[in-house]
């Protein structure tokens, strides 16, 4: 029988090995411009963002949609649903009904890509939580989660810098209440008030669920009006990739659009790994 510090060794070692794969985002709309990028500069994967305004219409849309993704291959491709004012918890039950309708149609394109993981937010584009109903919120997510499971997707919600998910004890019982999994954005996690005013870490958002975290979105930190701060050196991030590493979570999409801050994240983020996979 294996003592504790056997199994305290082991577990070290397998954080040690696991090594997660590098994804960027779909900056570019031609998707074998955004293939021949991600494969030279040595990703692993994308994560596409859909955009409200284009999604296709259609059952040809659709079917070259679908096609699109299959011309990523051999790169893995997760999705992500960045809607402003787009929320299933809305206090208006003709809003949350529409939202929830939005989610569903993307859930189905996600399964008939053959796509695995699909990640939204609550509150995005809001200034306030006063339009969203708690109870609704959970309900509708609940539900979308149950649909998405139906169909082999796997819906994560992720932290934002500020409104409910941008406090851990709440972020925690949607996530509990619901059945969603996590998508840990460590820029928000940084630049949200309850972490910097200490009364929670960073590590509060994963802890209670560490076994649900499959999606992390890498960069420094989120500036109102700047948008997303690359890390100018591998100790702005050091301790909030450890986080990553020690939950097991092994997809980091390095959610940077411009090329040159995009490349110099990616350099600091390898740097991380090589110093703590040797």
């Amino acid at each position: 029988m294996e003592s504790r510090e056997e199994n305290g060794s082991i577990m070290q070692n397998a954080q040690r090995a696991m090594r997660p794969k590098l994804a960027l985002c779909n900056i570019f709309s031609d998707v074998d411009k955004l293939k021949t990028f991600a494969l030279e500069d040595g990703f692993s994967g994308i994560d596409w963002s859909f955009d409200v305004r284009t999604l296709p219409d259609t059952p040809i849309e659709e079917s070259k949609w679908v096609k699109d993704m299959s011309e990523l291959r051999p790169l893995e491709v997760r999705y992500h649903c960045p809607f402003n004012r787009i929320d299933i918890g809305h206090y208006d039950p003709w809003e949350a009904k529409a939202a929830e309708a939005v989610f569903c149609r993307i859930l189905r394109l996600v399964s008939k890509a053959e796509g695995r993981y699909l990640t939204i937010h609550i509150g995005l584009g809001h200034d306030s939580t006063e339009p969203l109903s708690w109870e609704a919120t959970i309900d509708n997510l609940r539900r979308l989660v149950q649909y998405g499971a139906s169909r082999g997707v796997r819906l994560c919600l992720e932290n934002l810098a500020w409104g409910w998910t941008s406090r851990p004890h709440l972020f925690e019982k949607l996530i509990r209440n619901s059945g969603a999994a996590v998508t840990l954005d460590i820029g928000h996690a940084h630049a949200c008030e309850s972490v910097r005013s200490q009364q929670y870490a960073i590590e509060d958002f994963v802890s209670p669920h560490a076994d649900r975290v499959f999606n992390a979105h890498i960069y420094h930190t989120e500036r109102s009006g700047l948008g997303h701060i690359p890390p100018d050196r591998i100790e702005d991030i050091e301790d909030r990739l450890a986080i990553l590493q020690q939950v097991g979570c092994d997809w980091w999409v390095i959610e940077i659009k411009e090329v040159g801050q995009l490349l110099q994240t990616k350099e600091i983020v390898q740097e991380y790994l090589i110093r703590h996979n040797s």
